[in-house]
């Protein structure tokens, strides 16, 4: 006789299953009956207040005012004279002279960097955004700082223009400040 190998340790038995008990048709079609009513109930409920509004509204209408109910009051005539009013109104507005001195201009710095090599390569790209700018070196107490400076703007809405353009083309951190 062949002895199985791969199936070593206790045999396996198989447990019969409870019968599963069958879904209750009763209670499913209890349940459709109580909805079918409740709209038909709905739906009788609307045809008789259906026909009842109309019938009531006009019968409002028809009846007069009772002793106890006392009548409105006539309309009083307007009179709209305020028409005539703002026709002939006059408004003075004390406007500022400006001053004929000219503003200072404005300047965009877009970096100060401790490389010059790192200036040039920012000055390139802001030259690809149509901008000219300048790479001014100064001296500071910490040692020599290149800057990279567009302007100057003769307004302030150009400059931010101007700012607003770099950012679209993905160089920020540039302030506007006046030029010097």
């Amino acid at each position: 006789m062949a002895k199985d190998y791969a199936r070593k340790g206790k045999p396996v038995t198989r447990k019969k299953q409870a019968p599963q008990p069958a879904p209750k048709k009763n209670k499913t079609r209890f349940l459709l009956l109580i909805v079918l009513i409740v709209i038909g109930g709905f739906i009788a409920f609307l045809v008789s207040i259906n026909g009842k509004a109309p019938e009531q509204v006009s019968e409002h209408k028809q009846t007069q005012p009772t002793k106890t109910e006392k009548p409105l009051p006539k309309l009083p005539k307007e009179k709209w004279e305020y028409v005539k009013e703002l026709e002939n109104k006059t408004i003075e507005v004390d406007v500022p002279e400006r001053s004929n001195e000219p503003t200072r201009p404005y300047k965009l710095q877009c970096a100060s960097l401790r490389s010059e090599s790192q200036a040039e390569a920012l000055k390139a790209k802001i030259a690809f955004s149509g901008f000219e700018s300048v790479v001014k070196p100064t001296q500071g107490t910490t040692g020599m700082w290149y800057r990279v400076v567009l302007g100057p703007f003769d307004t302030k809405r150009q400059a931010e223009a101007a700012r607003h353009k770099l950012q679209n083309n993905k160089i920020n951190g540039c302030q506007i400040s006046y030029w010097t």
